[in-house]
């Protein structure tokens, strides 16, 4: 078997959903209409959230933060996938394998740690409302936020870089529609125990650690919560906990999929559909989640789209679209 390492390999091939013809058309135009809907929701979230002085709080903060990401690591995904099927070459460079693969892993390390600091802003806005603007200072959370950063960064590149030093076998053919690193790794002809090793320690640092800090501050909120006396109290910090609580379980529950399966558990083309949800469907749905139900950011597209004229029908047909799904449920 044919050996090489990775700085001799120049081009690398993937096989996308080559095995499934049929639906390779429907997969393309879904995959455009999720990065579409994707590239529209978080760019929206985040301008508004800097133009409406009303959003300039924590949550909207980290809120803008994770928009910013999901923007970052979607496009690192779909987009060549996008140009591959348009192209029909399906190839990407040894650059471009080594970028993606380090992009995605960055993006969604740093997206583990910042939905848990996002909840334990909710633990601070309901369990301590007196002292929330001074615990959660703009200091404090460009500092919370920059850790996130760092620490998904820098994660990733550990990851990363071990596995640029396989020795890879074969004619550089990867069965996925990206450079997804456990795809990658199939295609080494050495031991890499030592590189999964590296990736186990990193998934529970960045999976059950960060989950365990979301449940203990949703406990301490579910507590604080029950002891409110009034319905519309209740109703309110129900609110402002559902969205998070929402895109934590979508988001977590595809990465431990992924990333905690076991090992007896391996199928190539399972994991390729769940790794579009996770690149594609999930970065789709944050934006809708945490508009959804939540006045203040309505409110605020409403105005950012009243500013133009040509928004007009656009803002009719969403309401539409809102009261229709409403009078359906």
């Amino acid at each position: 078997m044919v050996q090489a390492n990775w700085t001799s390999v120049t081009m690398f091939f993937f096989l996308g959903f080559s095995h499934y013809p049929k639906v390779e058309v429907i997969i393309f135009m879904l995959c455009l209409l999720m990065y579409l809907i994707t590239l529209l929701g978080n760019t929206i979230l985040i301008s508004i959230t800097i133009l409406d002085s009303h959003l300039h709080t924590p949550m909207y903060f980290f809120l803008s933060n994770l928009s910013f990401l999901d923007i970052w690591y979607t496009s690192s995904a779909l987009t060549p996938m996008l140009a591959n099927f348009v192209s029909g070459e399906n190839t990407i460079s040894f650059s471009g394998c080594a970028s993606q693969m380090y992009v995605s892993l960055a993006m969604g390390s740093t997206e583990c740690v910042l939905l848990s600091m996002m909840a334990y802003d909710r633990y601070v806005a309901i369990c301590n409302p007196l002292r929330y603007s001074i615990i959660m200072n703009r200091r404090v959370c460009v500092q919370i936020a920059g850790s996130s950063w760092l620490t998904g960064c820098l994660t990733a590149l550990v990851e990363t870089v071990p596995v640029l030093h396989l020795s890879l076998c074969g004619n550089s053919i990867i069965n996925h529609f990206t450079c997804e690193i456990l795809a990658v790794l199939k295609m080494a002809c050495v031991d890499t125990s030592v590189v999964q090793l590296i990736m186990l320690v990193i998934s529970i640092l960045l999976l059950p650690l960060p989950m365990l800090l979301i449940c203990v501050s949703y406990a301490f909120i579910l507590s604080n919560i029950l002891r409110i006396s009034s319905v519309d109290g209740r109703s309110k910090a129900f609110s402002t906990c559902a969205a998070h609580l929402t895109v934590v379980v979508l988001f977590y529950g595809t990465a431990l999929s992924m990333y905690l399966k076991p090992s007896a558990v391996n199928s190539q083309e399972i994991d390729k559909f769940m790794a579009l949800i996770y690149a594609g469907l999930t970065p789709m749905l944050n934006p809708i989640i945490y508009s959804l139900r939540n006045k203040e950011v309505k409110m605020a597209v409403k105005k950012l789209l009243m500013k133009n004229p040509f928004s007009t029908s656009l803002l009719l047909s969403l309401n539409n679209i809102g009261k229709g799904t409403h009078s359906s449920r």
